[in-house]
Parts: structure tokens; C-alpha cells; sequence
């Protein structure tokens, strides 16, 4: 399930149950089954837009109040769960844990390298900065003609308003966080 998908079913339950609304009565208000309600609840249905229309005018609420990050005290988020936002066969897997939201200023991402795999990022914007911490594998950063070699455990800061190329550079899968701040 991709985060849009859990964003849904979380926010779809909690809204229904702040309304004191069955699966039943939120059907009727909605014109869709139970069961297709219930899988969406569930994150195992991938719904259209137009089905995403039919449950704001049930619910009375905004698409971005069912789309949006869950306003939860702890908001868990498993790896098998998440769906692969960038990615290129033979090169990188770009996951999205936290990504952009109006009102929080950082992202953070998971980026899995294949061996001799590449990344290659434009421009994240003026005055952003990117925090990178690897976990796993040996990883080349280059930046403008410069480069920088981490493994496990090193961690580097960068302003990432430049173009800037990930290489895994080992003969193992590079894993790494990044987190994007931006003032």
C-alpha cells in the first residue's frame, strides 16, 4: 500500500468514527458498498478519484482531509507497505516516509541503490538542506565537480540547491535516509 492509499484508509475511519457513522449509513450517504468502503477502511482498495469525490460529499469534508497525513499521536509506517515513488530498473528505489506537506517543513526519504546504480537529482530549491546518514553499502556523492565517499554509519549535510549525483559505488546495495529541511 502506498502512502496516499494508508493516508485514506486512516483518515476515512477516523472521520467516519468522529461522525458516529456505520459502514452502513456512510454507504448510504455515499452511494458505494460496504464492502468497497470496508476495503478502502483497510488500505486493500486503490480508489478512483471519483470514488474519493463520492466519500468528501458523504463525509461533508475536503479531499485534503482524506488524502492528507494523518493527524494521529503515533503514526506507524512499515517498509513493506510503501510503494517505490522514483525508481529505475537497475539503478535506485526511492521510498517516500515523510513526504512534503504544507505545514511541515522537512521530508524524509529512503533511497536504495543497486550496485554501480545512480541517483541523479536536480536542484531541491534555494536555501534547502539535505542530511543523509547511510546504512548500508559504500555511497559517492557529487556535487559540481566535487565528490564525497561514505559508508555505514557516516552521515553528511549539504545544501542541496545544486545538481547532485548518488552513486553506489560497492559491489553491495547502498541504503540510505535523507532528510530535506528548507527555511
Amino acid at each position: 500500500m502506498d502512502y496516499l492509499n494508508e493516508n485514506v484508509a486512516i483518515n476515512l475511519r477516523n472521520i467516519r468514527k468522529g461522525k458516529q457513522m456505520s459502514l452502513d449509513a456512510l454507504a448510504s450517504e455515499t452511494g458505494l458498498s460496504k464492502s468497497m468502503l470496508g476495503q478502502i477502511e483497510r488500505g486493500e482498495a486503490n480508489p478512483t478519484l471519483a470514488t474519493l469525490g463520492k466519500i468528501t460529499s458523504g463525509l461533508r469534508v475536503s479531499l485534503m482531509d482524506l488524502v492528507g497525513a494523518p493527524r494521529e499521536e503515533v503514526y506507524i509506517i512499515r517498509k513493506e507497505t510503501l510503494s517505490p515513488v522514483k525508481e529505475e530498473k537497475g539503478h535506485y528505489k526511492n521510498y517516500a516516509y515523510f513526504p512534503y506537506e504544507e505545514d511541515r517543513d522537512f521530508e524524509i526519504y529512503s533511497l536504495e541503490l543497486t550496485p554501480g546504480g545512480r541517483y541523479v537529482c536536480t536542484s531541491h530549491g534555494e536555501n534547502t538542506m539535505e542530511y543523509i546518514i547511510v546504512f548500508s553499502g559504500e555511497l559517492r556523492i557529487d556535487i559540481e565537480g566535487e565528490s564525497y565517499s561514505l559508508g555505514p554509519g557516516d552521515a553528511i549535510r549539504l545544501y542541496s540547491d545544486k545538481n547532485h549525483i548518488y552513486f553506489n559505488s560497492g559491489d553491495a546495495p547502498t541504503r540510505f535516509y535523507m532528510l530535506f529541511t528548507w527555511r
